[in-house]
């Protein structure tokens, strides 16, 4: 009997310990994002999670949205750090260490999602993803998203309609520009726009059409100025992954998370378009004011961004001309 059993035995032992070796070998990722669970950041970072758990290569990604795990202004840090694996960053926030990024939310400079896909393939993003690079970061999906505005004291067109309300913008170049405009300027996070409206801190924000729309800034709203054909607000949100982590992952898990990156881009790719239009419907479906900027209203605020933003990026930030110079060059 022993005889009979031992080859069994030895046999099961090995498997259960062969099998507790490779749980311990795989390896976890982190991802961070400051949106809540649903939006449509968080369904890239997830997809990307899901289509590397079917990879079956050892790698995990585990998802940490609506500042779970670090503050929206602290993944920037963290990620570079190593501290962090993955996020999804609206990049402009990390312009206060990078002040290059800011070009990725300047006034005017997209327009439409056709020439953000553009976009992704030029001289200019490769400037971008250098810096990027440089910082010890690395792009895994790109993402442009469309935004709007929000007030509830009047509907914001052209550039006088800003005039004494107190706006909030997502980054320096908005907010040099509102501010020559004669606007007064509180800074935050997208996830502070709710509060600070209904506290009286805020009497409108400039977002992206997924923040207007999961955060649910309507029920704070009198009027939204939609994207539209004249977008004056476009920022590049892509999801990343730390150098360090990268480094410690092996070619197989490399090439997963780079086929996940790329799937989640090409699903989203198709979203952008759709969520202005669901933006618009969600905004009238509350009785929120929809208005749009005519091409007339477009160009006056692109004047004022021109010899305000435009102008201050150019003469202080690295590289600065030649950054928005390869963005203009773009057709």
């Amino acid at each position: 009997m022993k005889t009979t059993f031992l080859p069994v035995l030895t046999t099961l032992g090995l498997a259960i310990a062969f099998n507790s070796t490779a749980a311990a070998a795989e390896t976890v990722l982190r991802a961070s994002h400051q949106f809540p669970k649903g939006d449509v950041r968080d369904e890239m970072v997830q997809m990307i999670a899901d289509e590397v758990a079917k990879a079956d290569v050892g790698l995990n990604v585990q998802v940490y949205p609506a500042e779970s795990l670090f503050g929206a202004k602290e993944q920037w840090s963290a990620l570079v750090r190593g501290r962090l694996d993955m996020t999804a960053l609206p990049l402009d926030y990390a312009s206060g260490r990078q002040p290059e990024f800011s070009a990725t939310l300047m006034p005017g400079l997209v327009r439409n999602h056709e020439r953000a896909q553009r976009l992704n393939d030029s001289k200019f993003m490769d400037m971008i993803k250098q810096v990027i690079n440089d910082a010890g970061a690395r792009v895994l999906s790109d993402a442009w998203l469309a935004g709007g505005f929000v007030s509830d004291v009047r509907c914001i067109t052209s550039p006088d309609t800003v005039k004494g309300q107190t706006l909030r913008a997502a980054g320096p170049a908005f907010d040099e520009m509102l501010a020559t405009a004669g606007a007064s300027i509180a800074s935050m996070p997208s996830s502070e726009i709710y509060t600070a409206m209904q506290t009286g801190v805020l009497d409108g924000a400039n977002t992206s059409s997924g923040s207007l729309v999961s955060y649910r800034i309507y029920e704070q709203s009198d009027c939204l100025t939609a994207p539209g054909e004249n977008a004056l607000w476009f920022m590049y949100e892509p999801i990343l992954i730390s150098q360090q982590s990268w480094e410690k992952l092996n070619e197989q898990q490399q090439q997963a998370l780079t086929a996940a990156g790329e799937k989640a881009e090409a699903w989203f790719s198709k979203q952008a378009a759709d969520l202005d239009q669901e933006l618009v419907d969600v905004y009238k479906q509350n009785g929120v004011e929809v208005v749009s900027m005519s091409p007339e209203d477009f160009q006056a605020w692109l004047d004022v961004a021109k010899q305000s933003s435009y102008k201050t990026f150019a003469e202080k930030v690295p590289n600065g001309q030649a950054l928005i110079d390869a963005a203009l060059a773009v057709e």
